[in-house]
């Protein structure tokens, strides 16, 4: 049911063996169930190193709320989000598989690709089997042939690539004619100008994670209880919010414990912090870029992180 694997540049397909797939003396190998068509490090292994931290934070099933669900299924829209039983679907940079547990419960046929060791975490919390297939894999050099898949996903991810046109572009190949490509993207807000976060983030993007963890750690601990208080008065907040480059969820999902405030914000500040890139894009851009790609039935609205998008390949051009 997965479609077989393909060299891009090469223009041939895989050859499997026991333990790896080769084309033309490119090797690609298979360590615990998850072929690997990168080398491990990357401008995301911060990203790998933050999803084997926290696990299972995000995961709908561990918080007790739909979250990411509810976000899933607005960026599916109507006609996909009960309709993807049976489909052939790429979820690009899965991260640790929030989308994945809502993906695998909708009976999609699943690969699940992240550039960063992510795609081991992925594994370890939605294992291979007949229906989930896990690559490590570049998102701008996918090792499958054009037009092959039905559904192609993208969430969280391609603000934080070397080229969002680029990345845009190179997912839309990948998605069969007649099929749907669902993306989204951070969008401009001028708070980002003027908050010290900024720096925060020019200084730990450089280190390695047994530096940037342990930090953000320190950071939420200072910071958090004031974010707990700030919840109730918003100029508090707003003052608060240019100072600390904690991301806090008390207004956003007040039904969380406070373990899981604190799980949130430890994740979701490391995240912000230590992204290599973060690139910023508006409806009218993400339209474009996708108009000019030839899509059709555009839908693209201002939600979630920023712009969430999704469009169709037509059957013709």
């Amino acid at each position: 049911m997965f479609p077989e694997f393909y060299d891009r540049k090469q223009n041939k397909p895989y050859t499997k063996s026991i333990d790896k797939y080769t084309c033309d003396g490119k090797v690609a190998p298979i360590l615990n169930d998850i072929p690997r068509f990168v080398d491990s490090g990357s401008y995301a292994s911060l990203f790998g190193d933050q999803w084997k931290e926290y696990k299972k934070t995000q995961l709908d099933s561990y918080s007790g709320s739909p979250i990411s669900e509810t976000r899933l299924n607005r960026c599916l829209g109507d006609e996909l989000k009960d309709n993807l039983t049976g489909k052939v679907v790429l979820e690009a940079g899965c991260g640790a598989g929030r989308f994945t547990e809502v993906l695998l419960k909708k009976g999609a046929f699943l690969v699940s690709s992240d550039l960063s060791s992510a795609a081991e975490v992925n594994a370890e919390n939605f294992p291979v089997s007949d229906k989930h297939l896990v690559i490590q894999a570049d998102i701008n050099n996918m090792p499958f042939a054009d037009e092959s898949f039905d559904v192609v996903i993208c969430l969280g991810v391609i603000q934080h690539t070397t080229s969002s046109e680029k990345t845009i572009e190179d997912l839309y190949k990948l998605v069969k004619k007649g099929g749907t490509l669902v993306i989204d993207h951070y969008s401009f807000d001028r708070s980002n100008y003027l908050r010290l976060a900024r720096l925060y983030r020019v200084f730990l993007r450089k280190k390695t994670a047994e530096y940037t963890i342990p930090y953000t750690q320190k950071l939420v601990k200072r910071y958090l209880p004031l974010h707990k208080k700030a919840a109730k008065n918003k100029l508090f907040s707003v003052l608060l919010n240019r100072i600390s480059p904690v991301i806090s969820y008390y207004s956003v999902f007040p039904q969380f414990s406070e373990k899981l405030q604190q799980e949130w914000a430890l994740l979701d500040t490391h995240d912000s912090l230590t992204d290599w890139h973060k690139r910023f894009r508006n409806q009218k851009q993400i339209t474009e870029t996708l108009t000019k790609l030839g899509a059709t039935n555009i839908h693209c609205a201002y939600g979630g992180n920023g712009v969430e998008a999704n469009c169709k390949k037509p059957f013709s051009n």
